[in-house]
């Protein structure tokens, strides 16, 4: 940070830094459709920097509409610019209303844009014996740099800031703050469409100066320009020249009446700041108000808890129990990671009750406790709720109870209503429901590396915390209850959602077993693979070289083996997949460094990363199911991610052989749903020739590509079909002719041509797809069969490319979704039977569109015909949903 000694004036360049924040993060609006995002970004920036820098001054200069001054020197001035999307334009006046209500000095004026505003502000203040810091995302301030002034240049969007003083522009460029001036003659400025000198960049610029020192020193001495070419084009564009370099120089004498108490930091109107805030929905921010300066209308409570460590109040707590035939509950563990944490409590409360933290930490309560309430939590006429529950009921697993009736989960609840939301925490819903503020378990146990354990608190502390979750819990419970009954969920929620806690939760506790021997055989297998594929790359290289650096790997395949540039960014050439899989016919180079790649990533993530991952007493991957995660409603999974085990190369097909049965007396036995977002586009669009292919059990990428090329079924050709099947998946995620003539490496011509084939020939299809926008436009929000939500503000967009997004979501979430919601009810419903069947086979996995069972060898055939018959009528469609069944010792033969 810069130390500076004097009082510090703060000049911040509004248009630049409204704009950064816009592109840097997602279109947010508020639940009345008003965007936010770019106002968001720049008061967070505004925030980070008066707290680091203690400015005691601040003004903020804003372009203005209309011509400058540079438009009458140079008619095409930024004349290649795009109008600002009305998502941004529409931020402008709300963020000079939260300005106006900081008492934030701002100015624009016209004639003028924001830097020449700024860089006479900056002079005044130097006047005025000030230390002055000018924040921009625009590099043309560093022409402001100086004894007095120093430049924050915003990057990677806004979240970090480089600190510019006549230091570091000497050691970045080697020139100064004058020089930049002469840079930006040379080289031009294409986004504001300056042309400066044809074949003269950063590079050749900054050399030039460094041997010339000016421009005109540059001319003066022409002779002297190495490369013929650069000195040709200097001389035959030195008006030119001269000209962008005036285009380009900040203006530091703009006629401005300037007041220096009128930039002095005042105390905001905070009141009004409030009511901007609210509407605008910043929680964040109204935080971020003193509650001394305001009227504050969140509510604290207290909670009541009484801590127990005698199981002799046990039978007060399950006499209240018996008598509400209700209760939330609670588990404090010592870790983050669950099947490792020692149990440190529980608290239990009923609706009319305190709450009891049954404290387990240095007793032996645990035994008692279990033997206690076993019978209570396993009894389906008690109803249990609570937030989070997945967490307590593995734990409850481990204690060797089988809990049943989850009748309500705050989290559970809130996805359903909100699936976009990322913050689903109890302090969170308290203050959206309640208006109630209290202590969220980042304020408890801080975040990070610093961030503490539940062991590390007292008793009380963990007792007073969980009472006021479950306070909270009874006090959400009807409020997000009837939201979800308004919006017609209530069977989605209570015969899907909250079942599926118990099954994931189950699914967390058993895991995967791994056979550690095959993987690490794999791992050496891989290692030799890698260690040859070095050599080779060596070889067709010439020299040694680090593979993994692409600064080294594009000087090898561009200067070196001199093969065409496809791409090229800041630090040098780009060597991305998609550089070298249009280089791949170019050099046989190119085919050995993607397999290198490929295989590098398979050992880390997929080797390492599940060694590292596999649990020492079990030697099972307890992988975590996530069920609020996705806006579709499918299920993920982290730690690891196991959705993600390769399929696609046989290499990544053989880490699924570590995946493997219990033991000797148990198999896999795997369902996988056949095309089932294509049978519920069928079944959704209510297209006949989609439906009939699916009635008769035809190939449906056949049918496709006869309809589509038109040829007869039999003379479709391999090709052809792989082609249908892109388009026929395609076209559940909503592709452009530009996505698939990338995918099937064709032209855009071509990729139109398939999809206007395949949408005359399913009109249905095209029907619904129109169909569909129109609802969402219409409601704000689209459903799946069973009525799950997404809302899609991005449908009201002005922007094409946002607009367009949310056109492709709107056709792809009640497919992509129902789909979801089809596969959870199958799972609620296998886990039902197996439960209550009591059967030694267990449910162990859900990836996409399968199923694993964990099957005893007695009982293989009545778990295939029982899966295959409960996938299959999960939900009656027009359509008929097809299982195919496979049966291995591991996850490989299964597939």
């Amino acid at each position: 940070m810069i130390i500076l000694g004097k009082d510090r004036l703060m000049i911040i360049d509004g248009s630049s830094l409204i704009y950064r924040a816009f592109y840097a993060l997602p279109l947010l609006s508020t639940k009345d459709g008003i965007y936010t995002n770019g106002v968001y970004g720049f008061l967070t920036m505004l925030y980070k920097i008066k707290e680091e820098y203690d400015p005691k001054y601040l003004c903020v200069a804003f372009d203005k509409k209309g011509p400058t001054f540079r438009h009458l020197e140079f008619e095409q001035y930024k004349a290649n610019r795009d109008k600002a999307p009305n998502e941004l334009s529409l931020q402008f006046p709300i963020l000079k209303d939260v300005l106006n209500a900081m008492n934030v000095n701002q100015i624009e004026i016209d004639g003028f844009e924001a830097d020449d505003i700024a860089g006479t502000v900056a002079k005044f203040g130097e006047a005025n014996d000030l230390d002055v810091i000018l924040v921009s995302g625009d590099k043309d301030y560093l022409q402001l740099v100086s004894e007095k002034s120093k430049v924050l240049l915003t990057r990677k969007g806004i979240t970090e800031l480089e600190e510019y003083d006549l230091d570091a522009m000497s050691n970045k460029y080697g020139i100064t703050p004058e020089q930049f001036i002469d840079l930006k003659g040379l080289m031009g400025d294409n986004s504001d469409n300056i042309p400066g000198v044809p074949g003269i960049g950063e590079k050749t610029g900054l050399k030039l100066l460094k041997q010339f020192n000016s421009m005109e020193n540059i001319y003066e001495h022409i002779e002297e320009v190495r490369g013929n070419k650069t000195r040709e084009s200097l001389i035959e564009h030195k008006q030119q020249a001269f000209m962008s370099r005036k285009l380009a120089e900040i203006v530091t004498n703009v006629p401005i009446d300037l007041d220096i108490e009128k930039m002095e930091l005042v105390e905001p109107d905070w009141e009004k700041l409030k009511i901007i805030y609210e509407k605008l929905e910043f929680k964040s921010l109204i935080e971020k108000i003193p509650n001394d300066k305001v009227e504050v209308d969140t509510k604290t409570f207290e909670t009541n808890f009484t801590i127990v460590e005698s199981k002799v109040d046990f039978e007060k707590i399950i006499e209240n129990i018996e008598k509400t035939k209700k209760f939330a509950f609670k588990f404090v563990i010592s870790d983050e990671n669950i099947h490792k944490g020692e149990i440190l409590g529980i608290a239990i409360k009923t609706e009319d009750s305190n709450t009891y933290y049954i404290n387990f930490e240095g007793n032996e309560l645990l035994p008692c406790f279990i033997n206690s309430f076993k019978n209570i939590f396993e009894r389906e006429d008690i109803g249990k709720i609570g937030h989070n529950l997945k967490n307590d009921i593995v734990i409850l697993f481990k204690l060797g109870i089988n809990v049943t009736s989850i009748t309500f989960d705050t989290i559970i609840g809130q996805y359903l209503i909100n699936p976009s939301q990322t913050n689903y925490s109890i302090s969170e819903l308290a203050n959206e429901y309640l208006n109630i503020q209290i202590e969220g378990e980042e304020d408890l146990l801080g975040k990070g590396k610093n961030k503490k354990t539940y062991k590390s608190l007292t008793v009380e502390q963990r007792g007073e915390y969980t009472s006021k979750i479950l306070d909270l819990v009874f006090m959400l419970e009807n409020e997000i209850l009837g939201i979800i009954e308004s919006q017609g969920m209530n069977e989605l929620f209570n015969n899907v959602e909250l079942p599926l806690i118990e099954v994931l939760a189950s699914m967390e506790y058993y895991g995967f077993k791994i056979d550690m021997d095959i993987l690490k055989d794999l791992g050496t297998k891989f290692d030799e693979e890698i260690e040859g594929l070095t050599k080779e790359i060596y070889s067709l290289a010439g020299e040694e070289f680090n593979i993994n650096s692409p600064k080294q790997l594009g000087e090898i395949l561009f200067d070196k083996l001199d093969l065409p540039v496809i791409k090229k960014t800041k630090t040098g050439y780009s060597t991305n997949a998609e550089v070298l899989d249009k280089l791949f016919d170019k050099h046989p180079i190119i085919e050995k460094i993607l397999k290198y790649r490929q295989i590098i990533k398979l050992k880390s993530t997929y080797i390492d990363g599940l060694i590292a991952l596999v649990d020492e007493d079990t030697n099972r991957i307890h992988s975590s199911f996530n069920q609020t995660v996705t806006n579709t409603g499918r299920i993920s999974s982290t730690e690891p991610n196991l959705q993600n085990i390769p399929v696609k190369t046989e290499e990544g097909r053989e880490i699924r052989k570590a995946f493997v049965s219990q033991n000797q007396d148990y198999v896999l036995v795997d369902g996988d749903y056949s095309q089932i977002e294509l049978r519920v586009l069928a079944h959704i669009s209510d297209d006949p020739k989609l439906k009939e292919a699916f009635y008769h059990n035809e190939d449906i990428h056949t049918k496709t590509a006869s309809e589509v090329f038109g040829v007869a079924k039999e003379e479709v050709t391999p090709l052809m079909r792989s082609r249908a099947k892109a388009v026929n998946f395609g076209i559940v995620y909503g592709i452009s002719d530009y996505g698939l003539s990338r995918d099937l490496n064709i032209s855009r011509k071509e990729a139109k041509e398939y999809i206007d084939n395949y949408l005359n020939n399913y009109e249905k299809v095209n029907e619904y797809m129109d169909n569909i926008i129109e609802v969402g436009k219409r409601d704000g929000f689209v459903e799946t069969i069973l009525h799950r939500r997404r809302y899609l503000p991005e449908l009201k967009s002005k922007n094409f490319v946002v607009r367009s997004f949310g056109e492709r979501i709107a056709m792809n979430t009640p497919i992509q979704g129902s789909a979801a919601d089809i596969i959870k009810v199958a799972m609620v419903k296998i886990y039902t039977k197996l439960k209550k069947g009591k059967f030694k086979s267990r449910l162990i996995l859900q990836v996409h569109d399968e199923l694993i069972i964990e099957a005893h060898k007695d009982e293989i055939e009545r778990v295939k015909e029982l899966l295959q018959e409960v996938m299959e009528d999960a939900i009656t469609l027009s359509v008929p949903l097809k299982v195919d069944m496979k049966v291995g010792n591991n996850w490989y033969e299964t597939k």
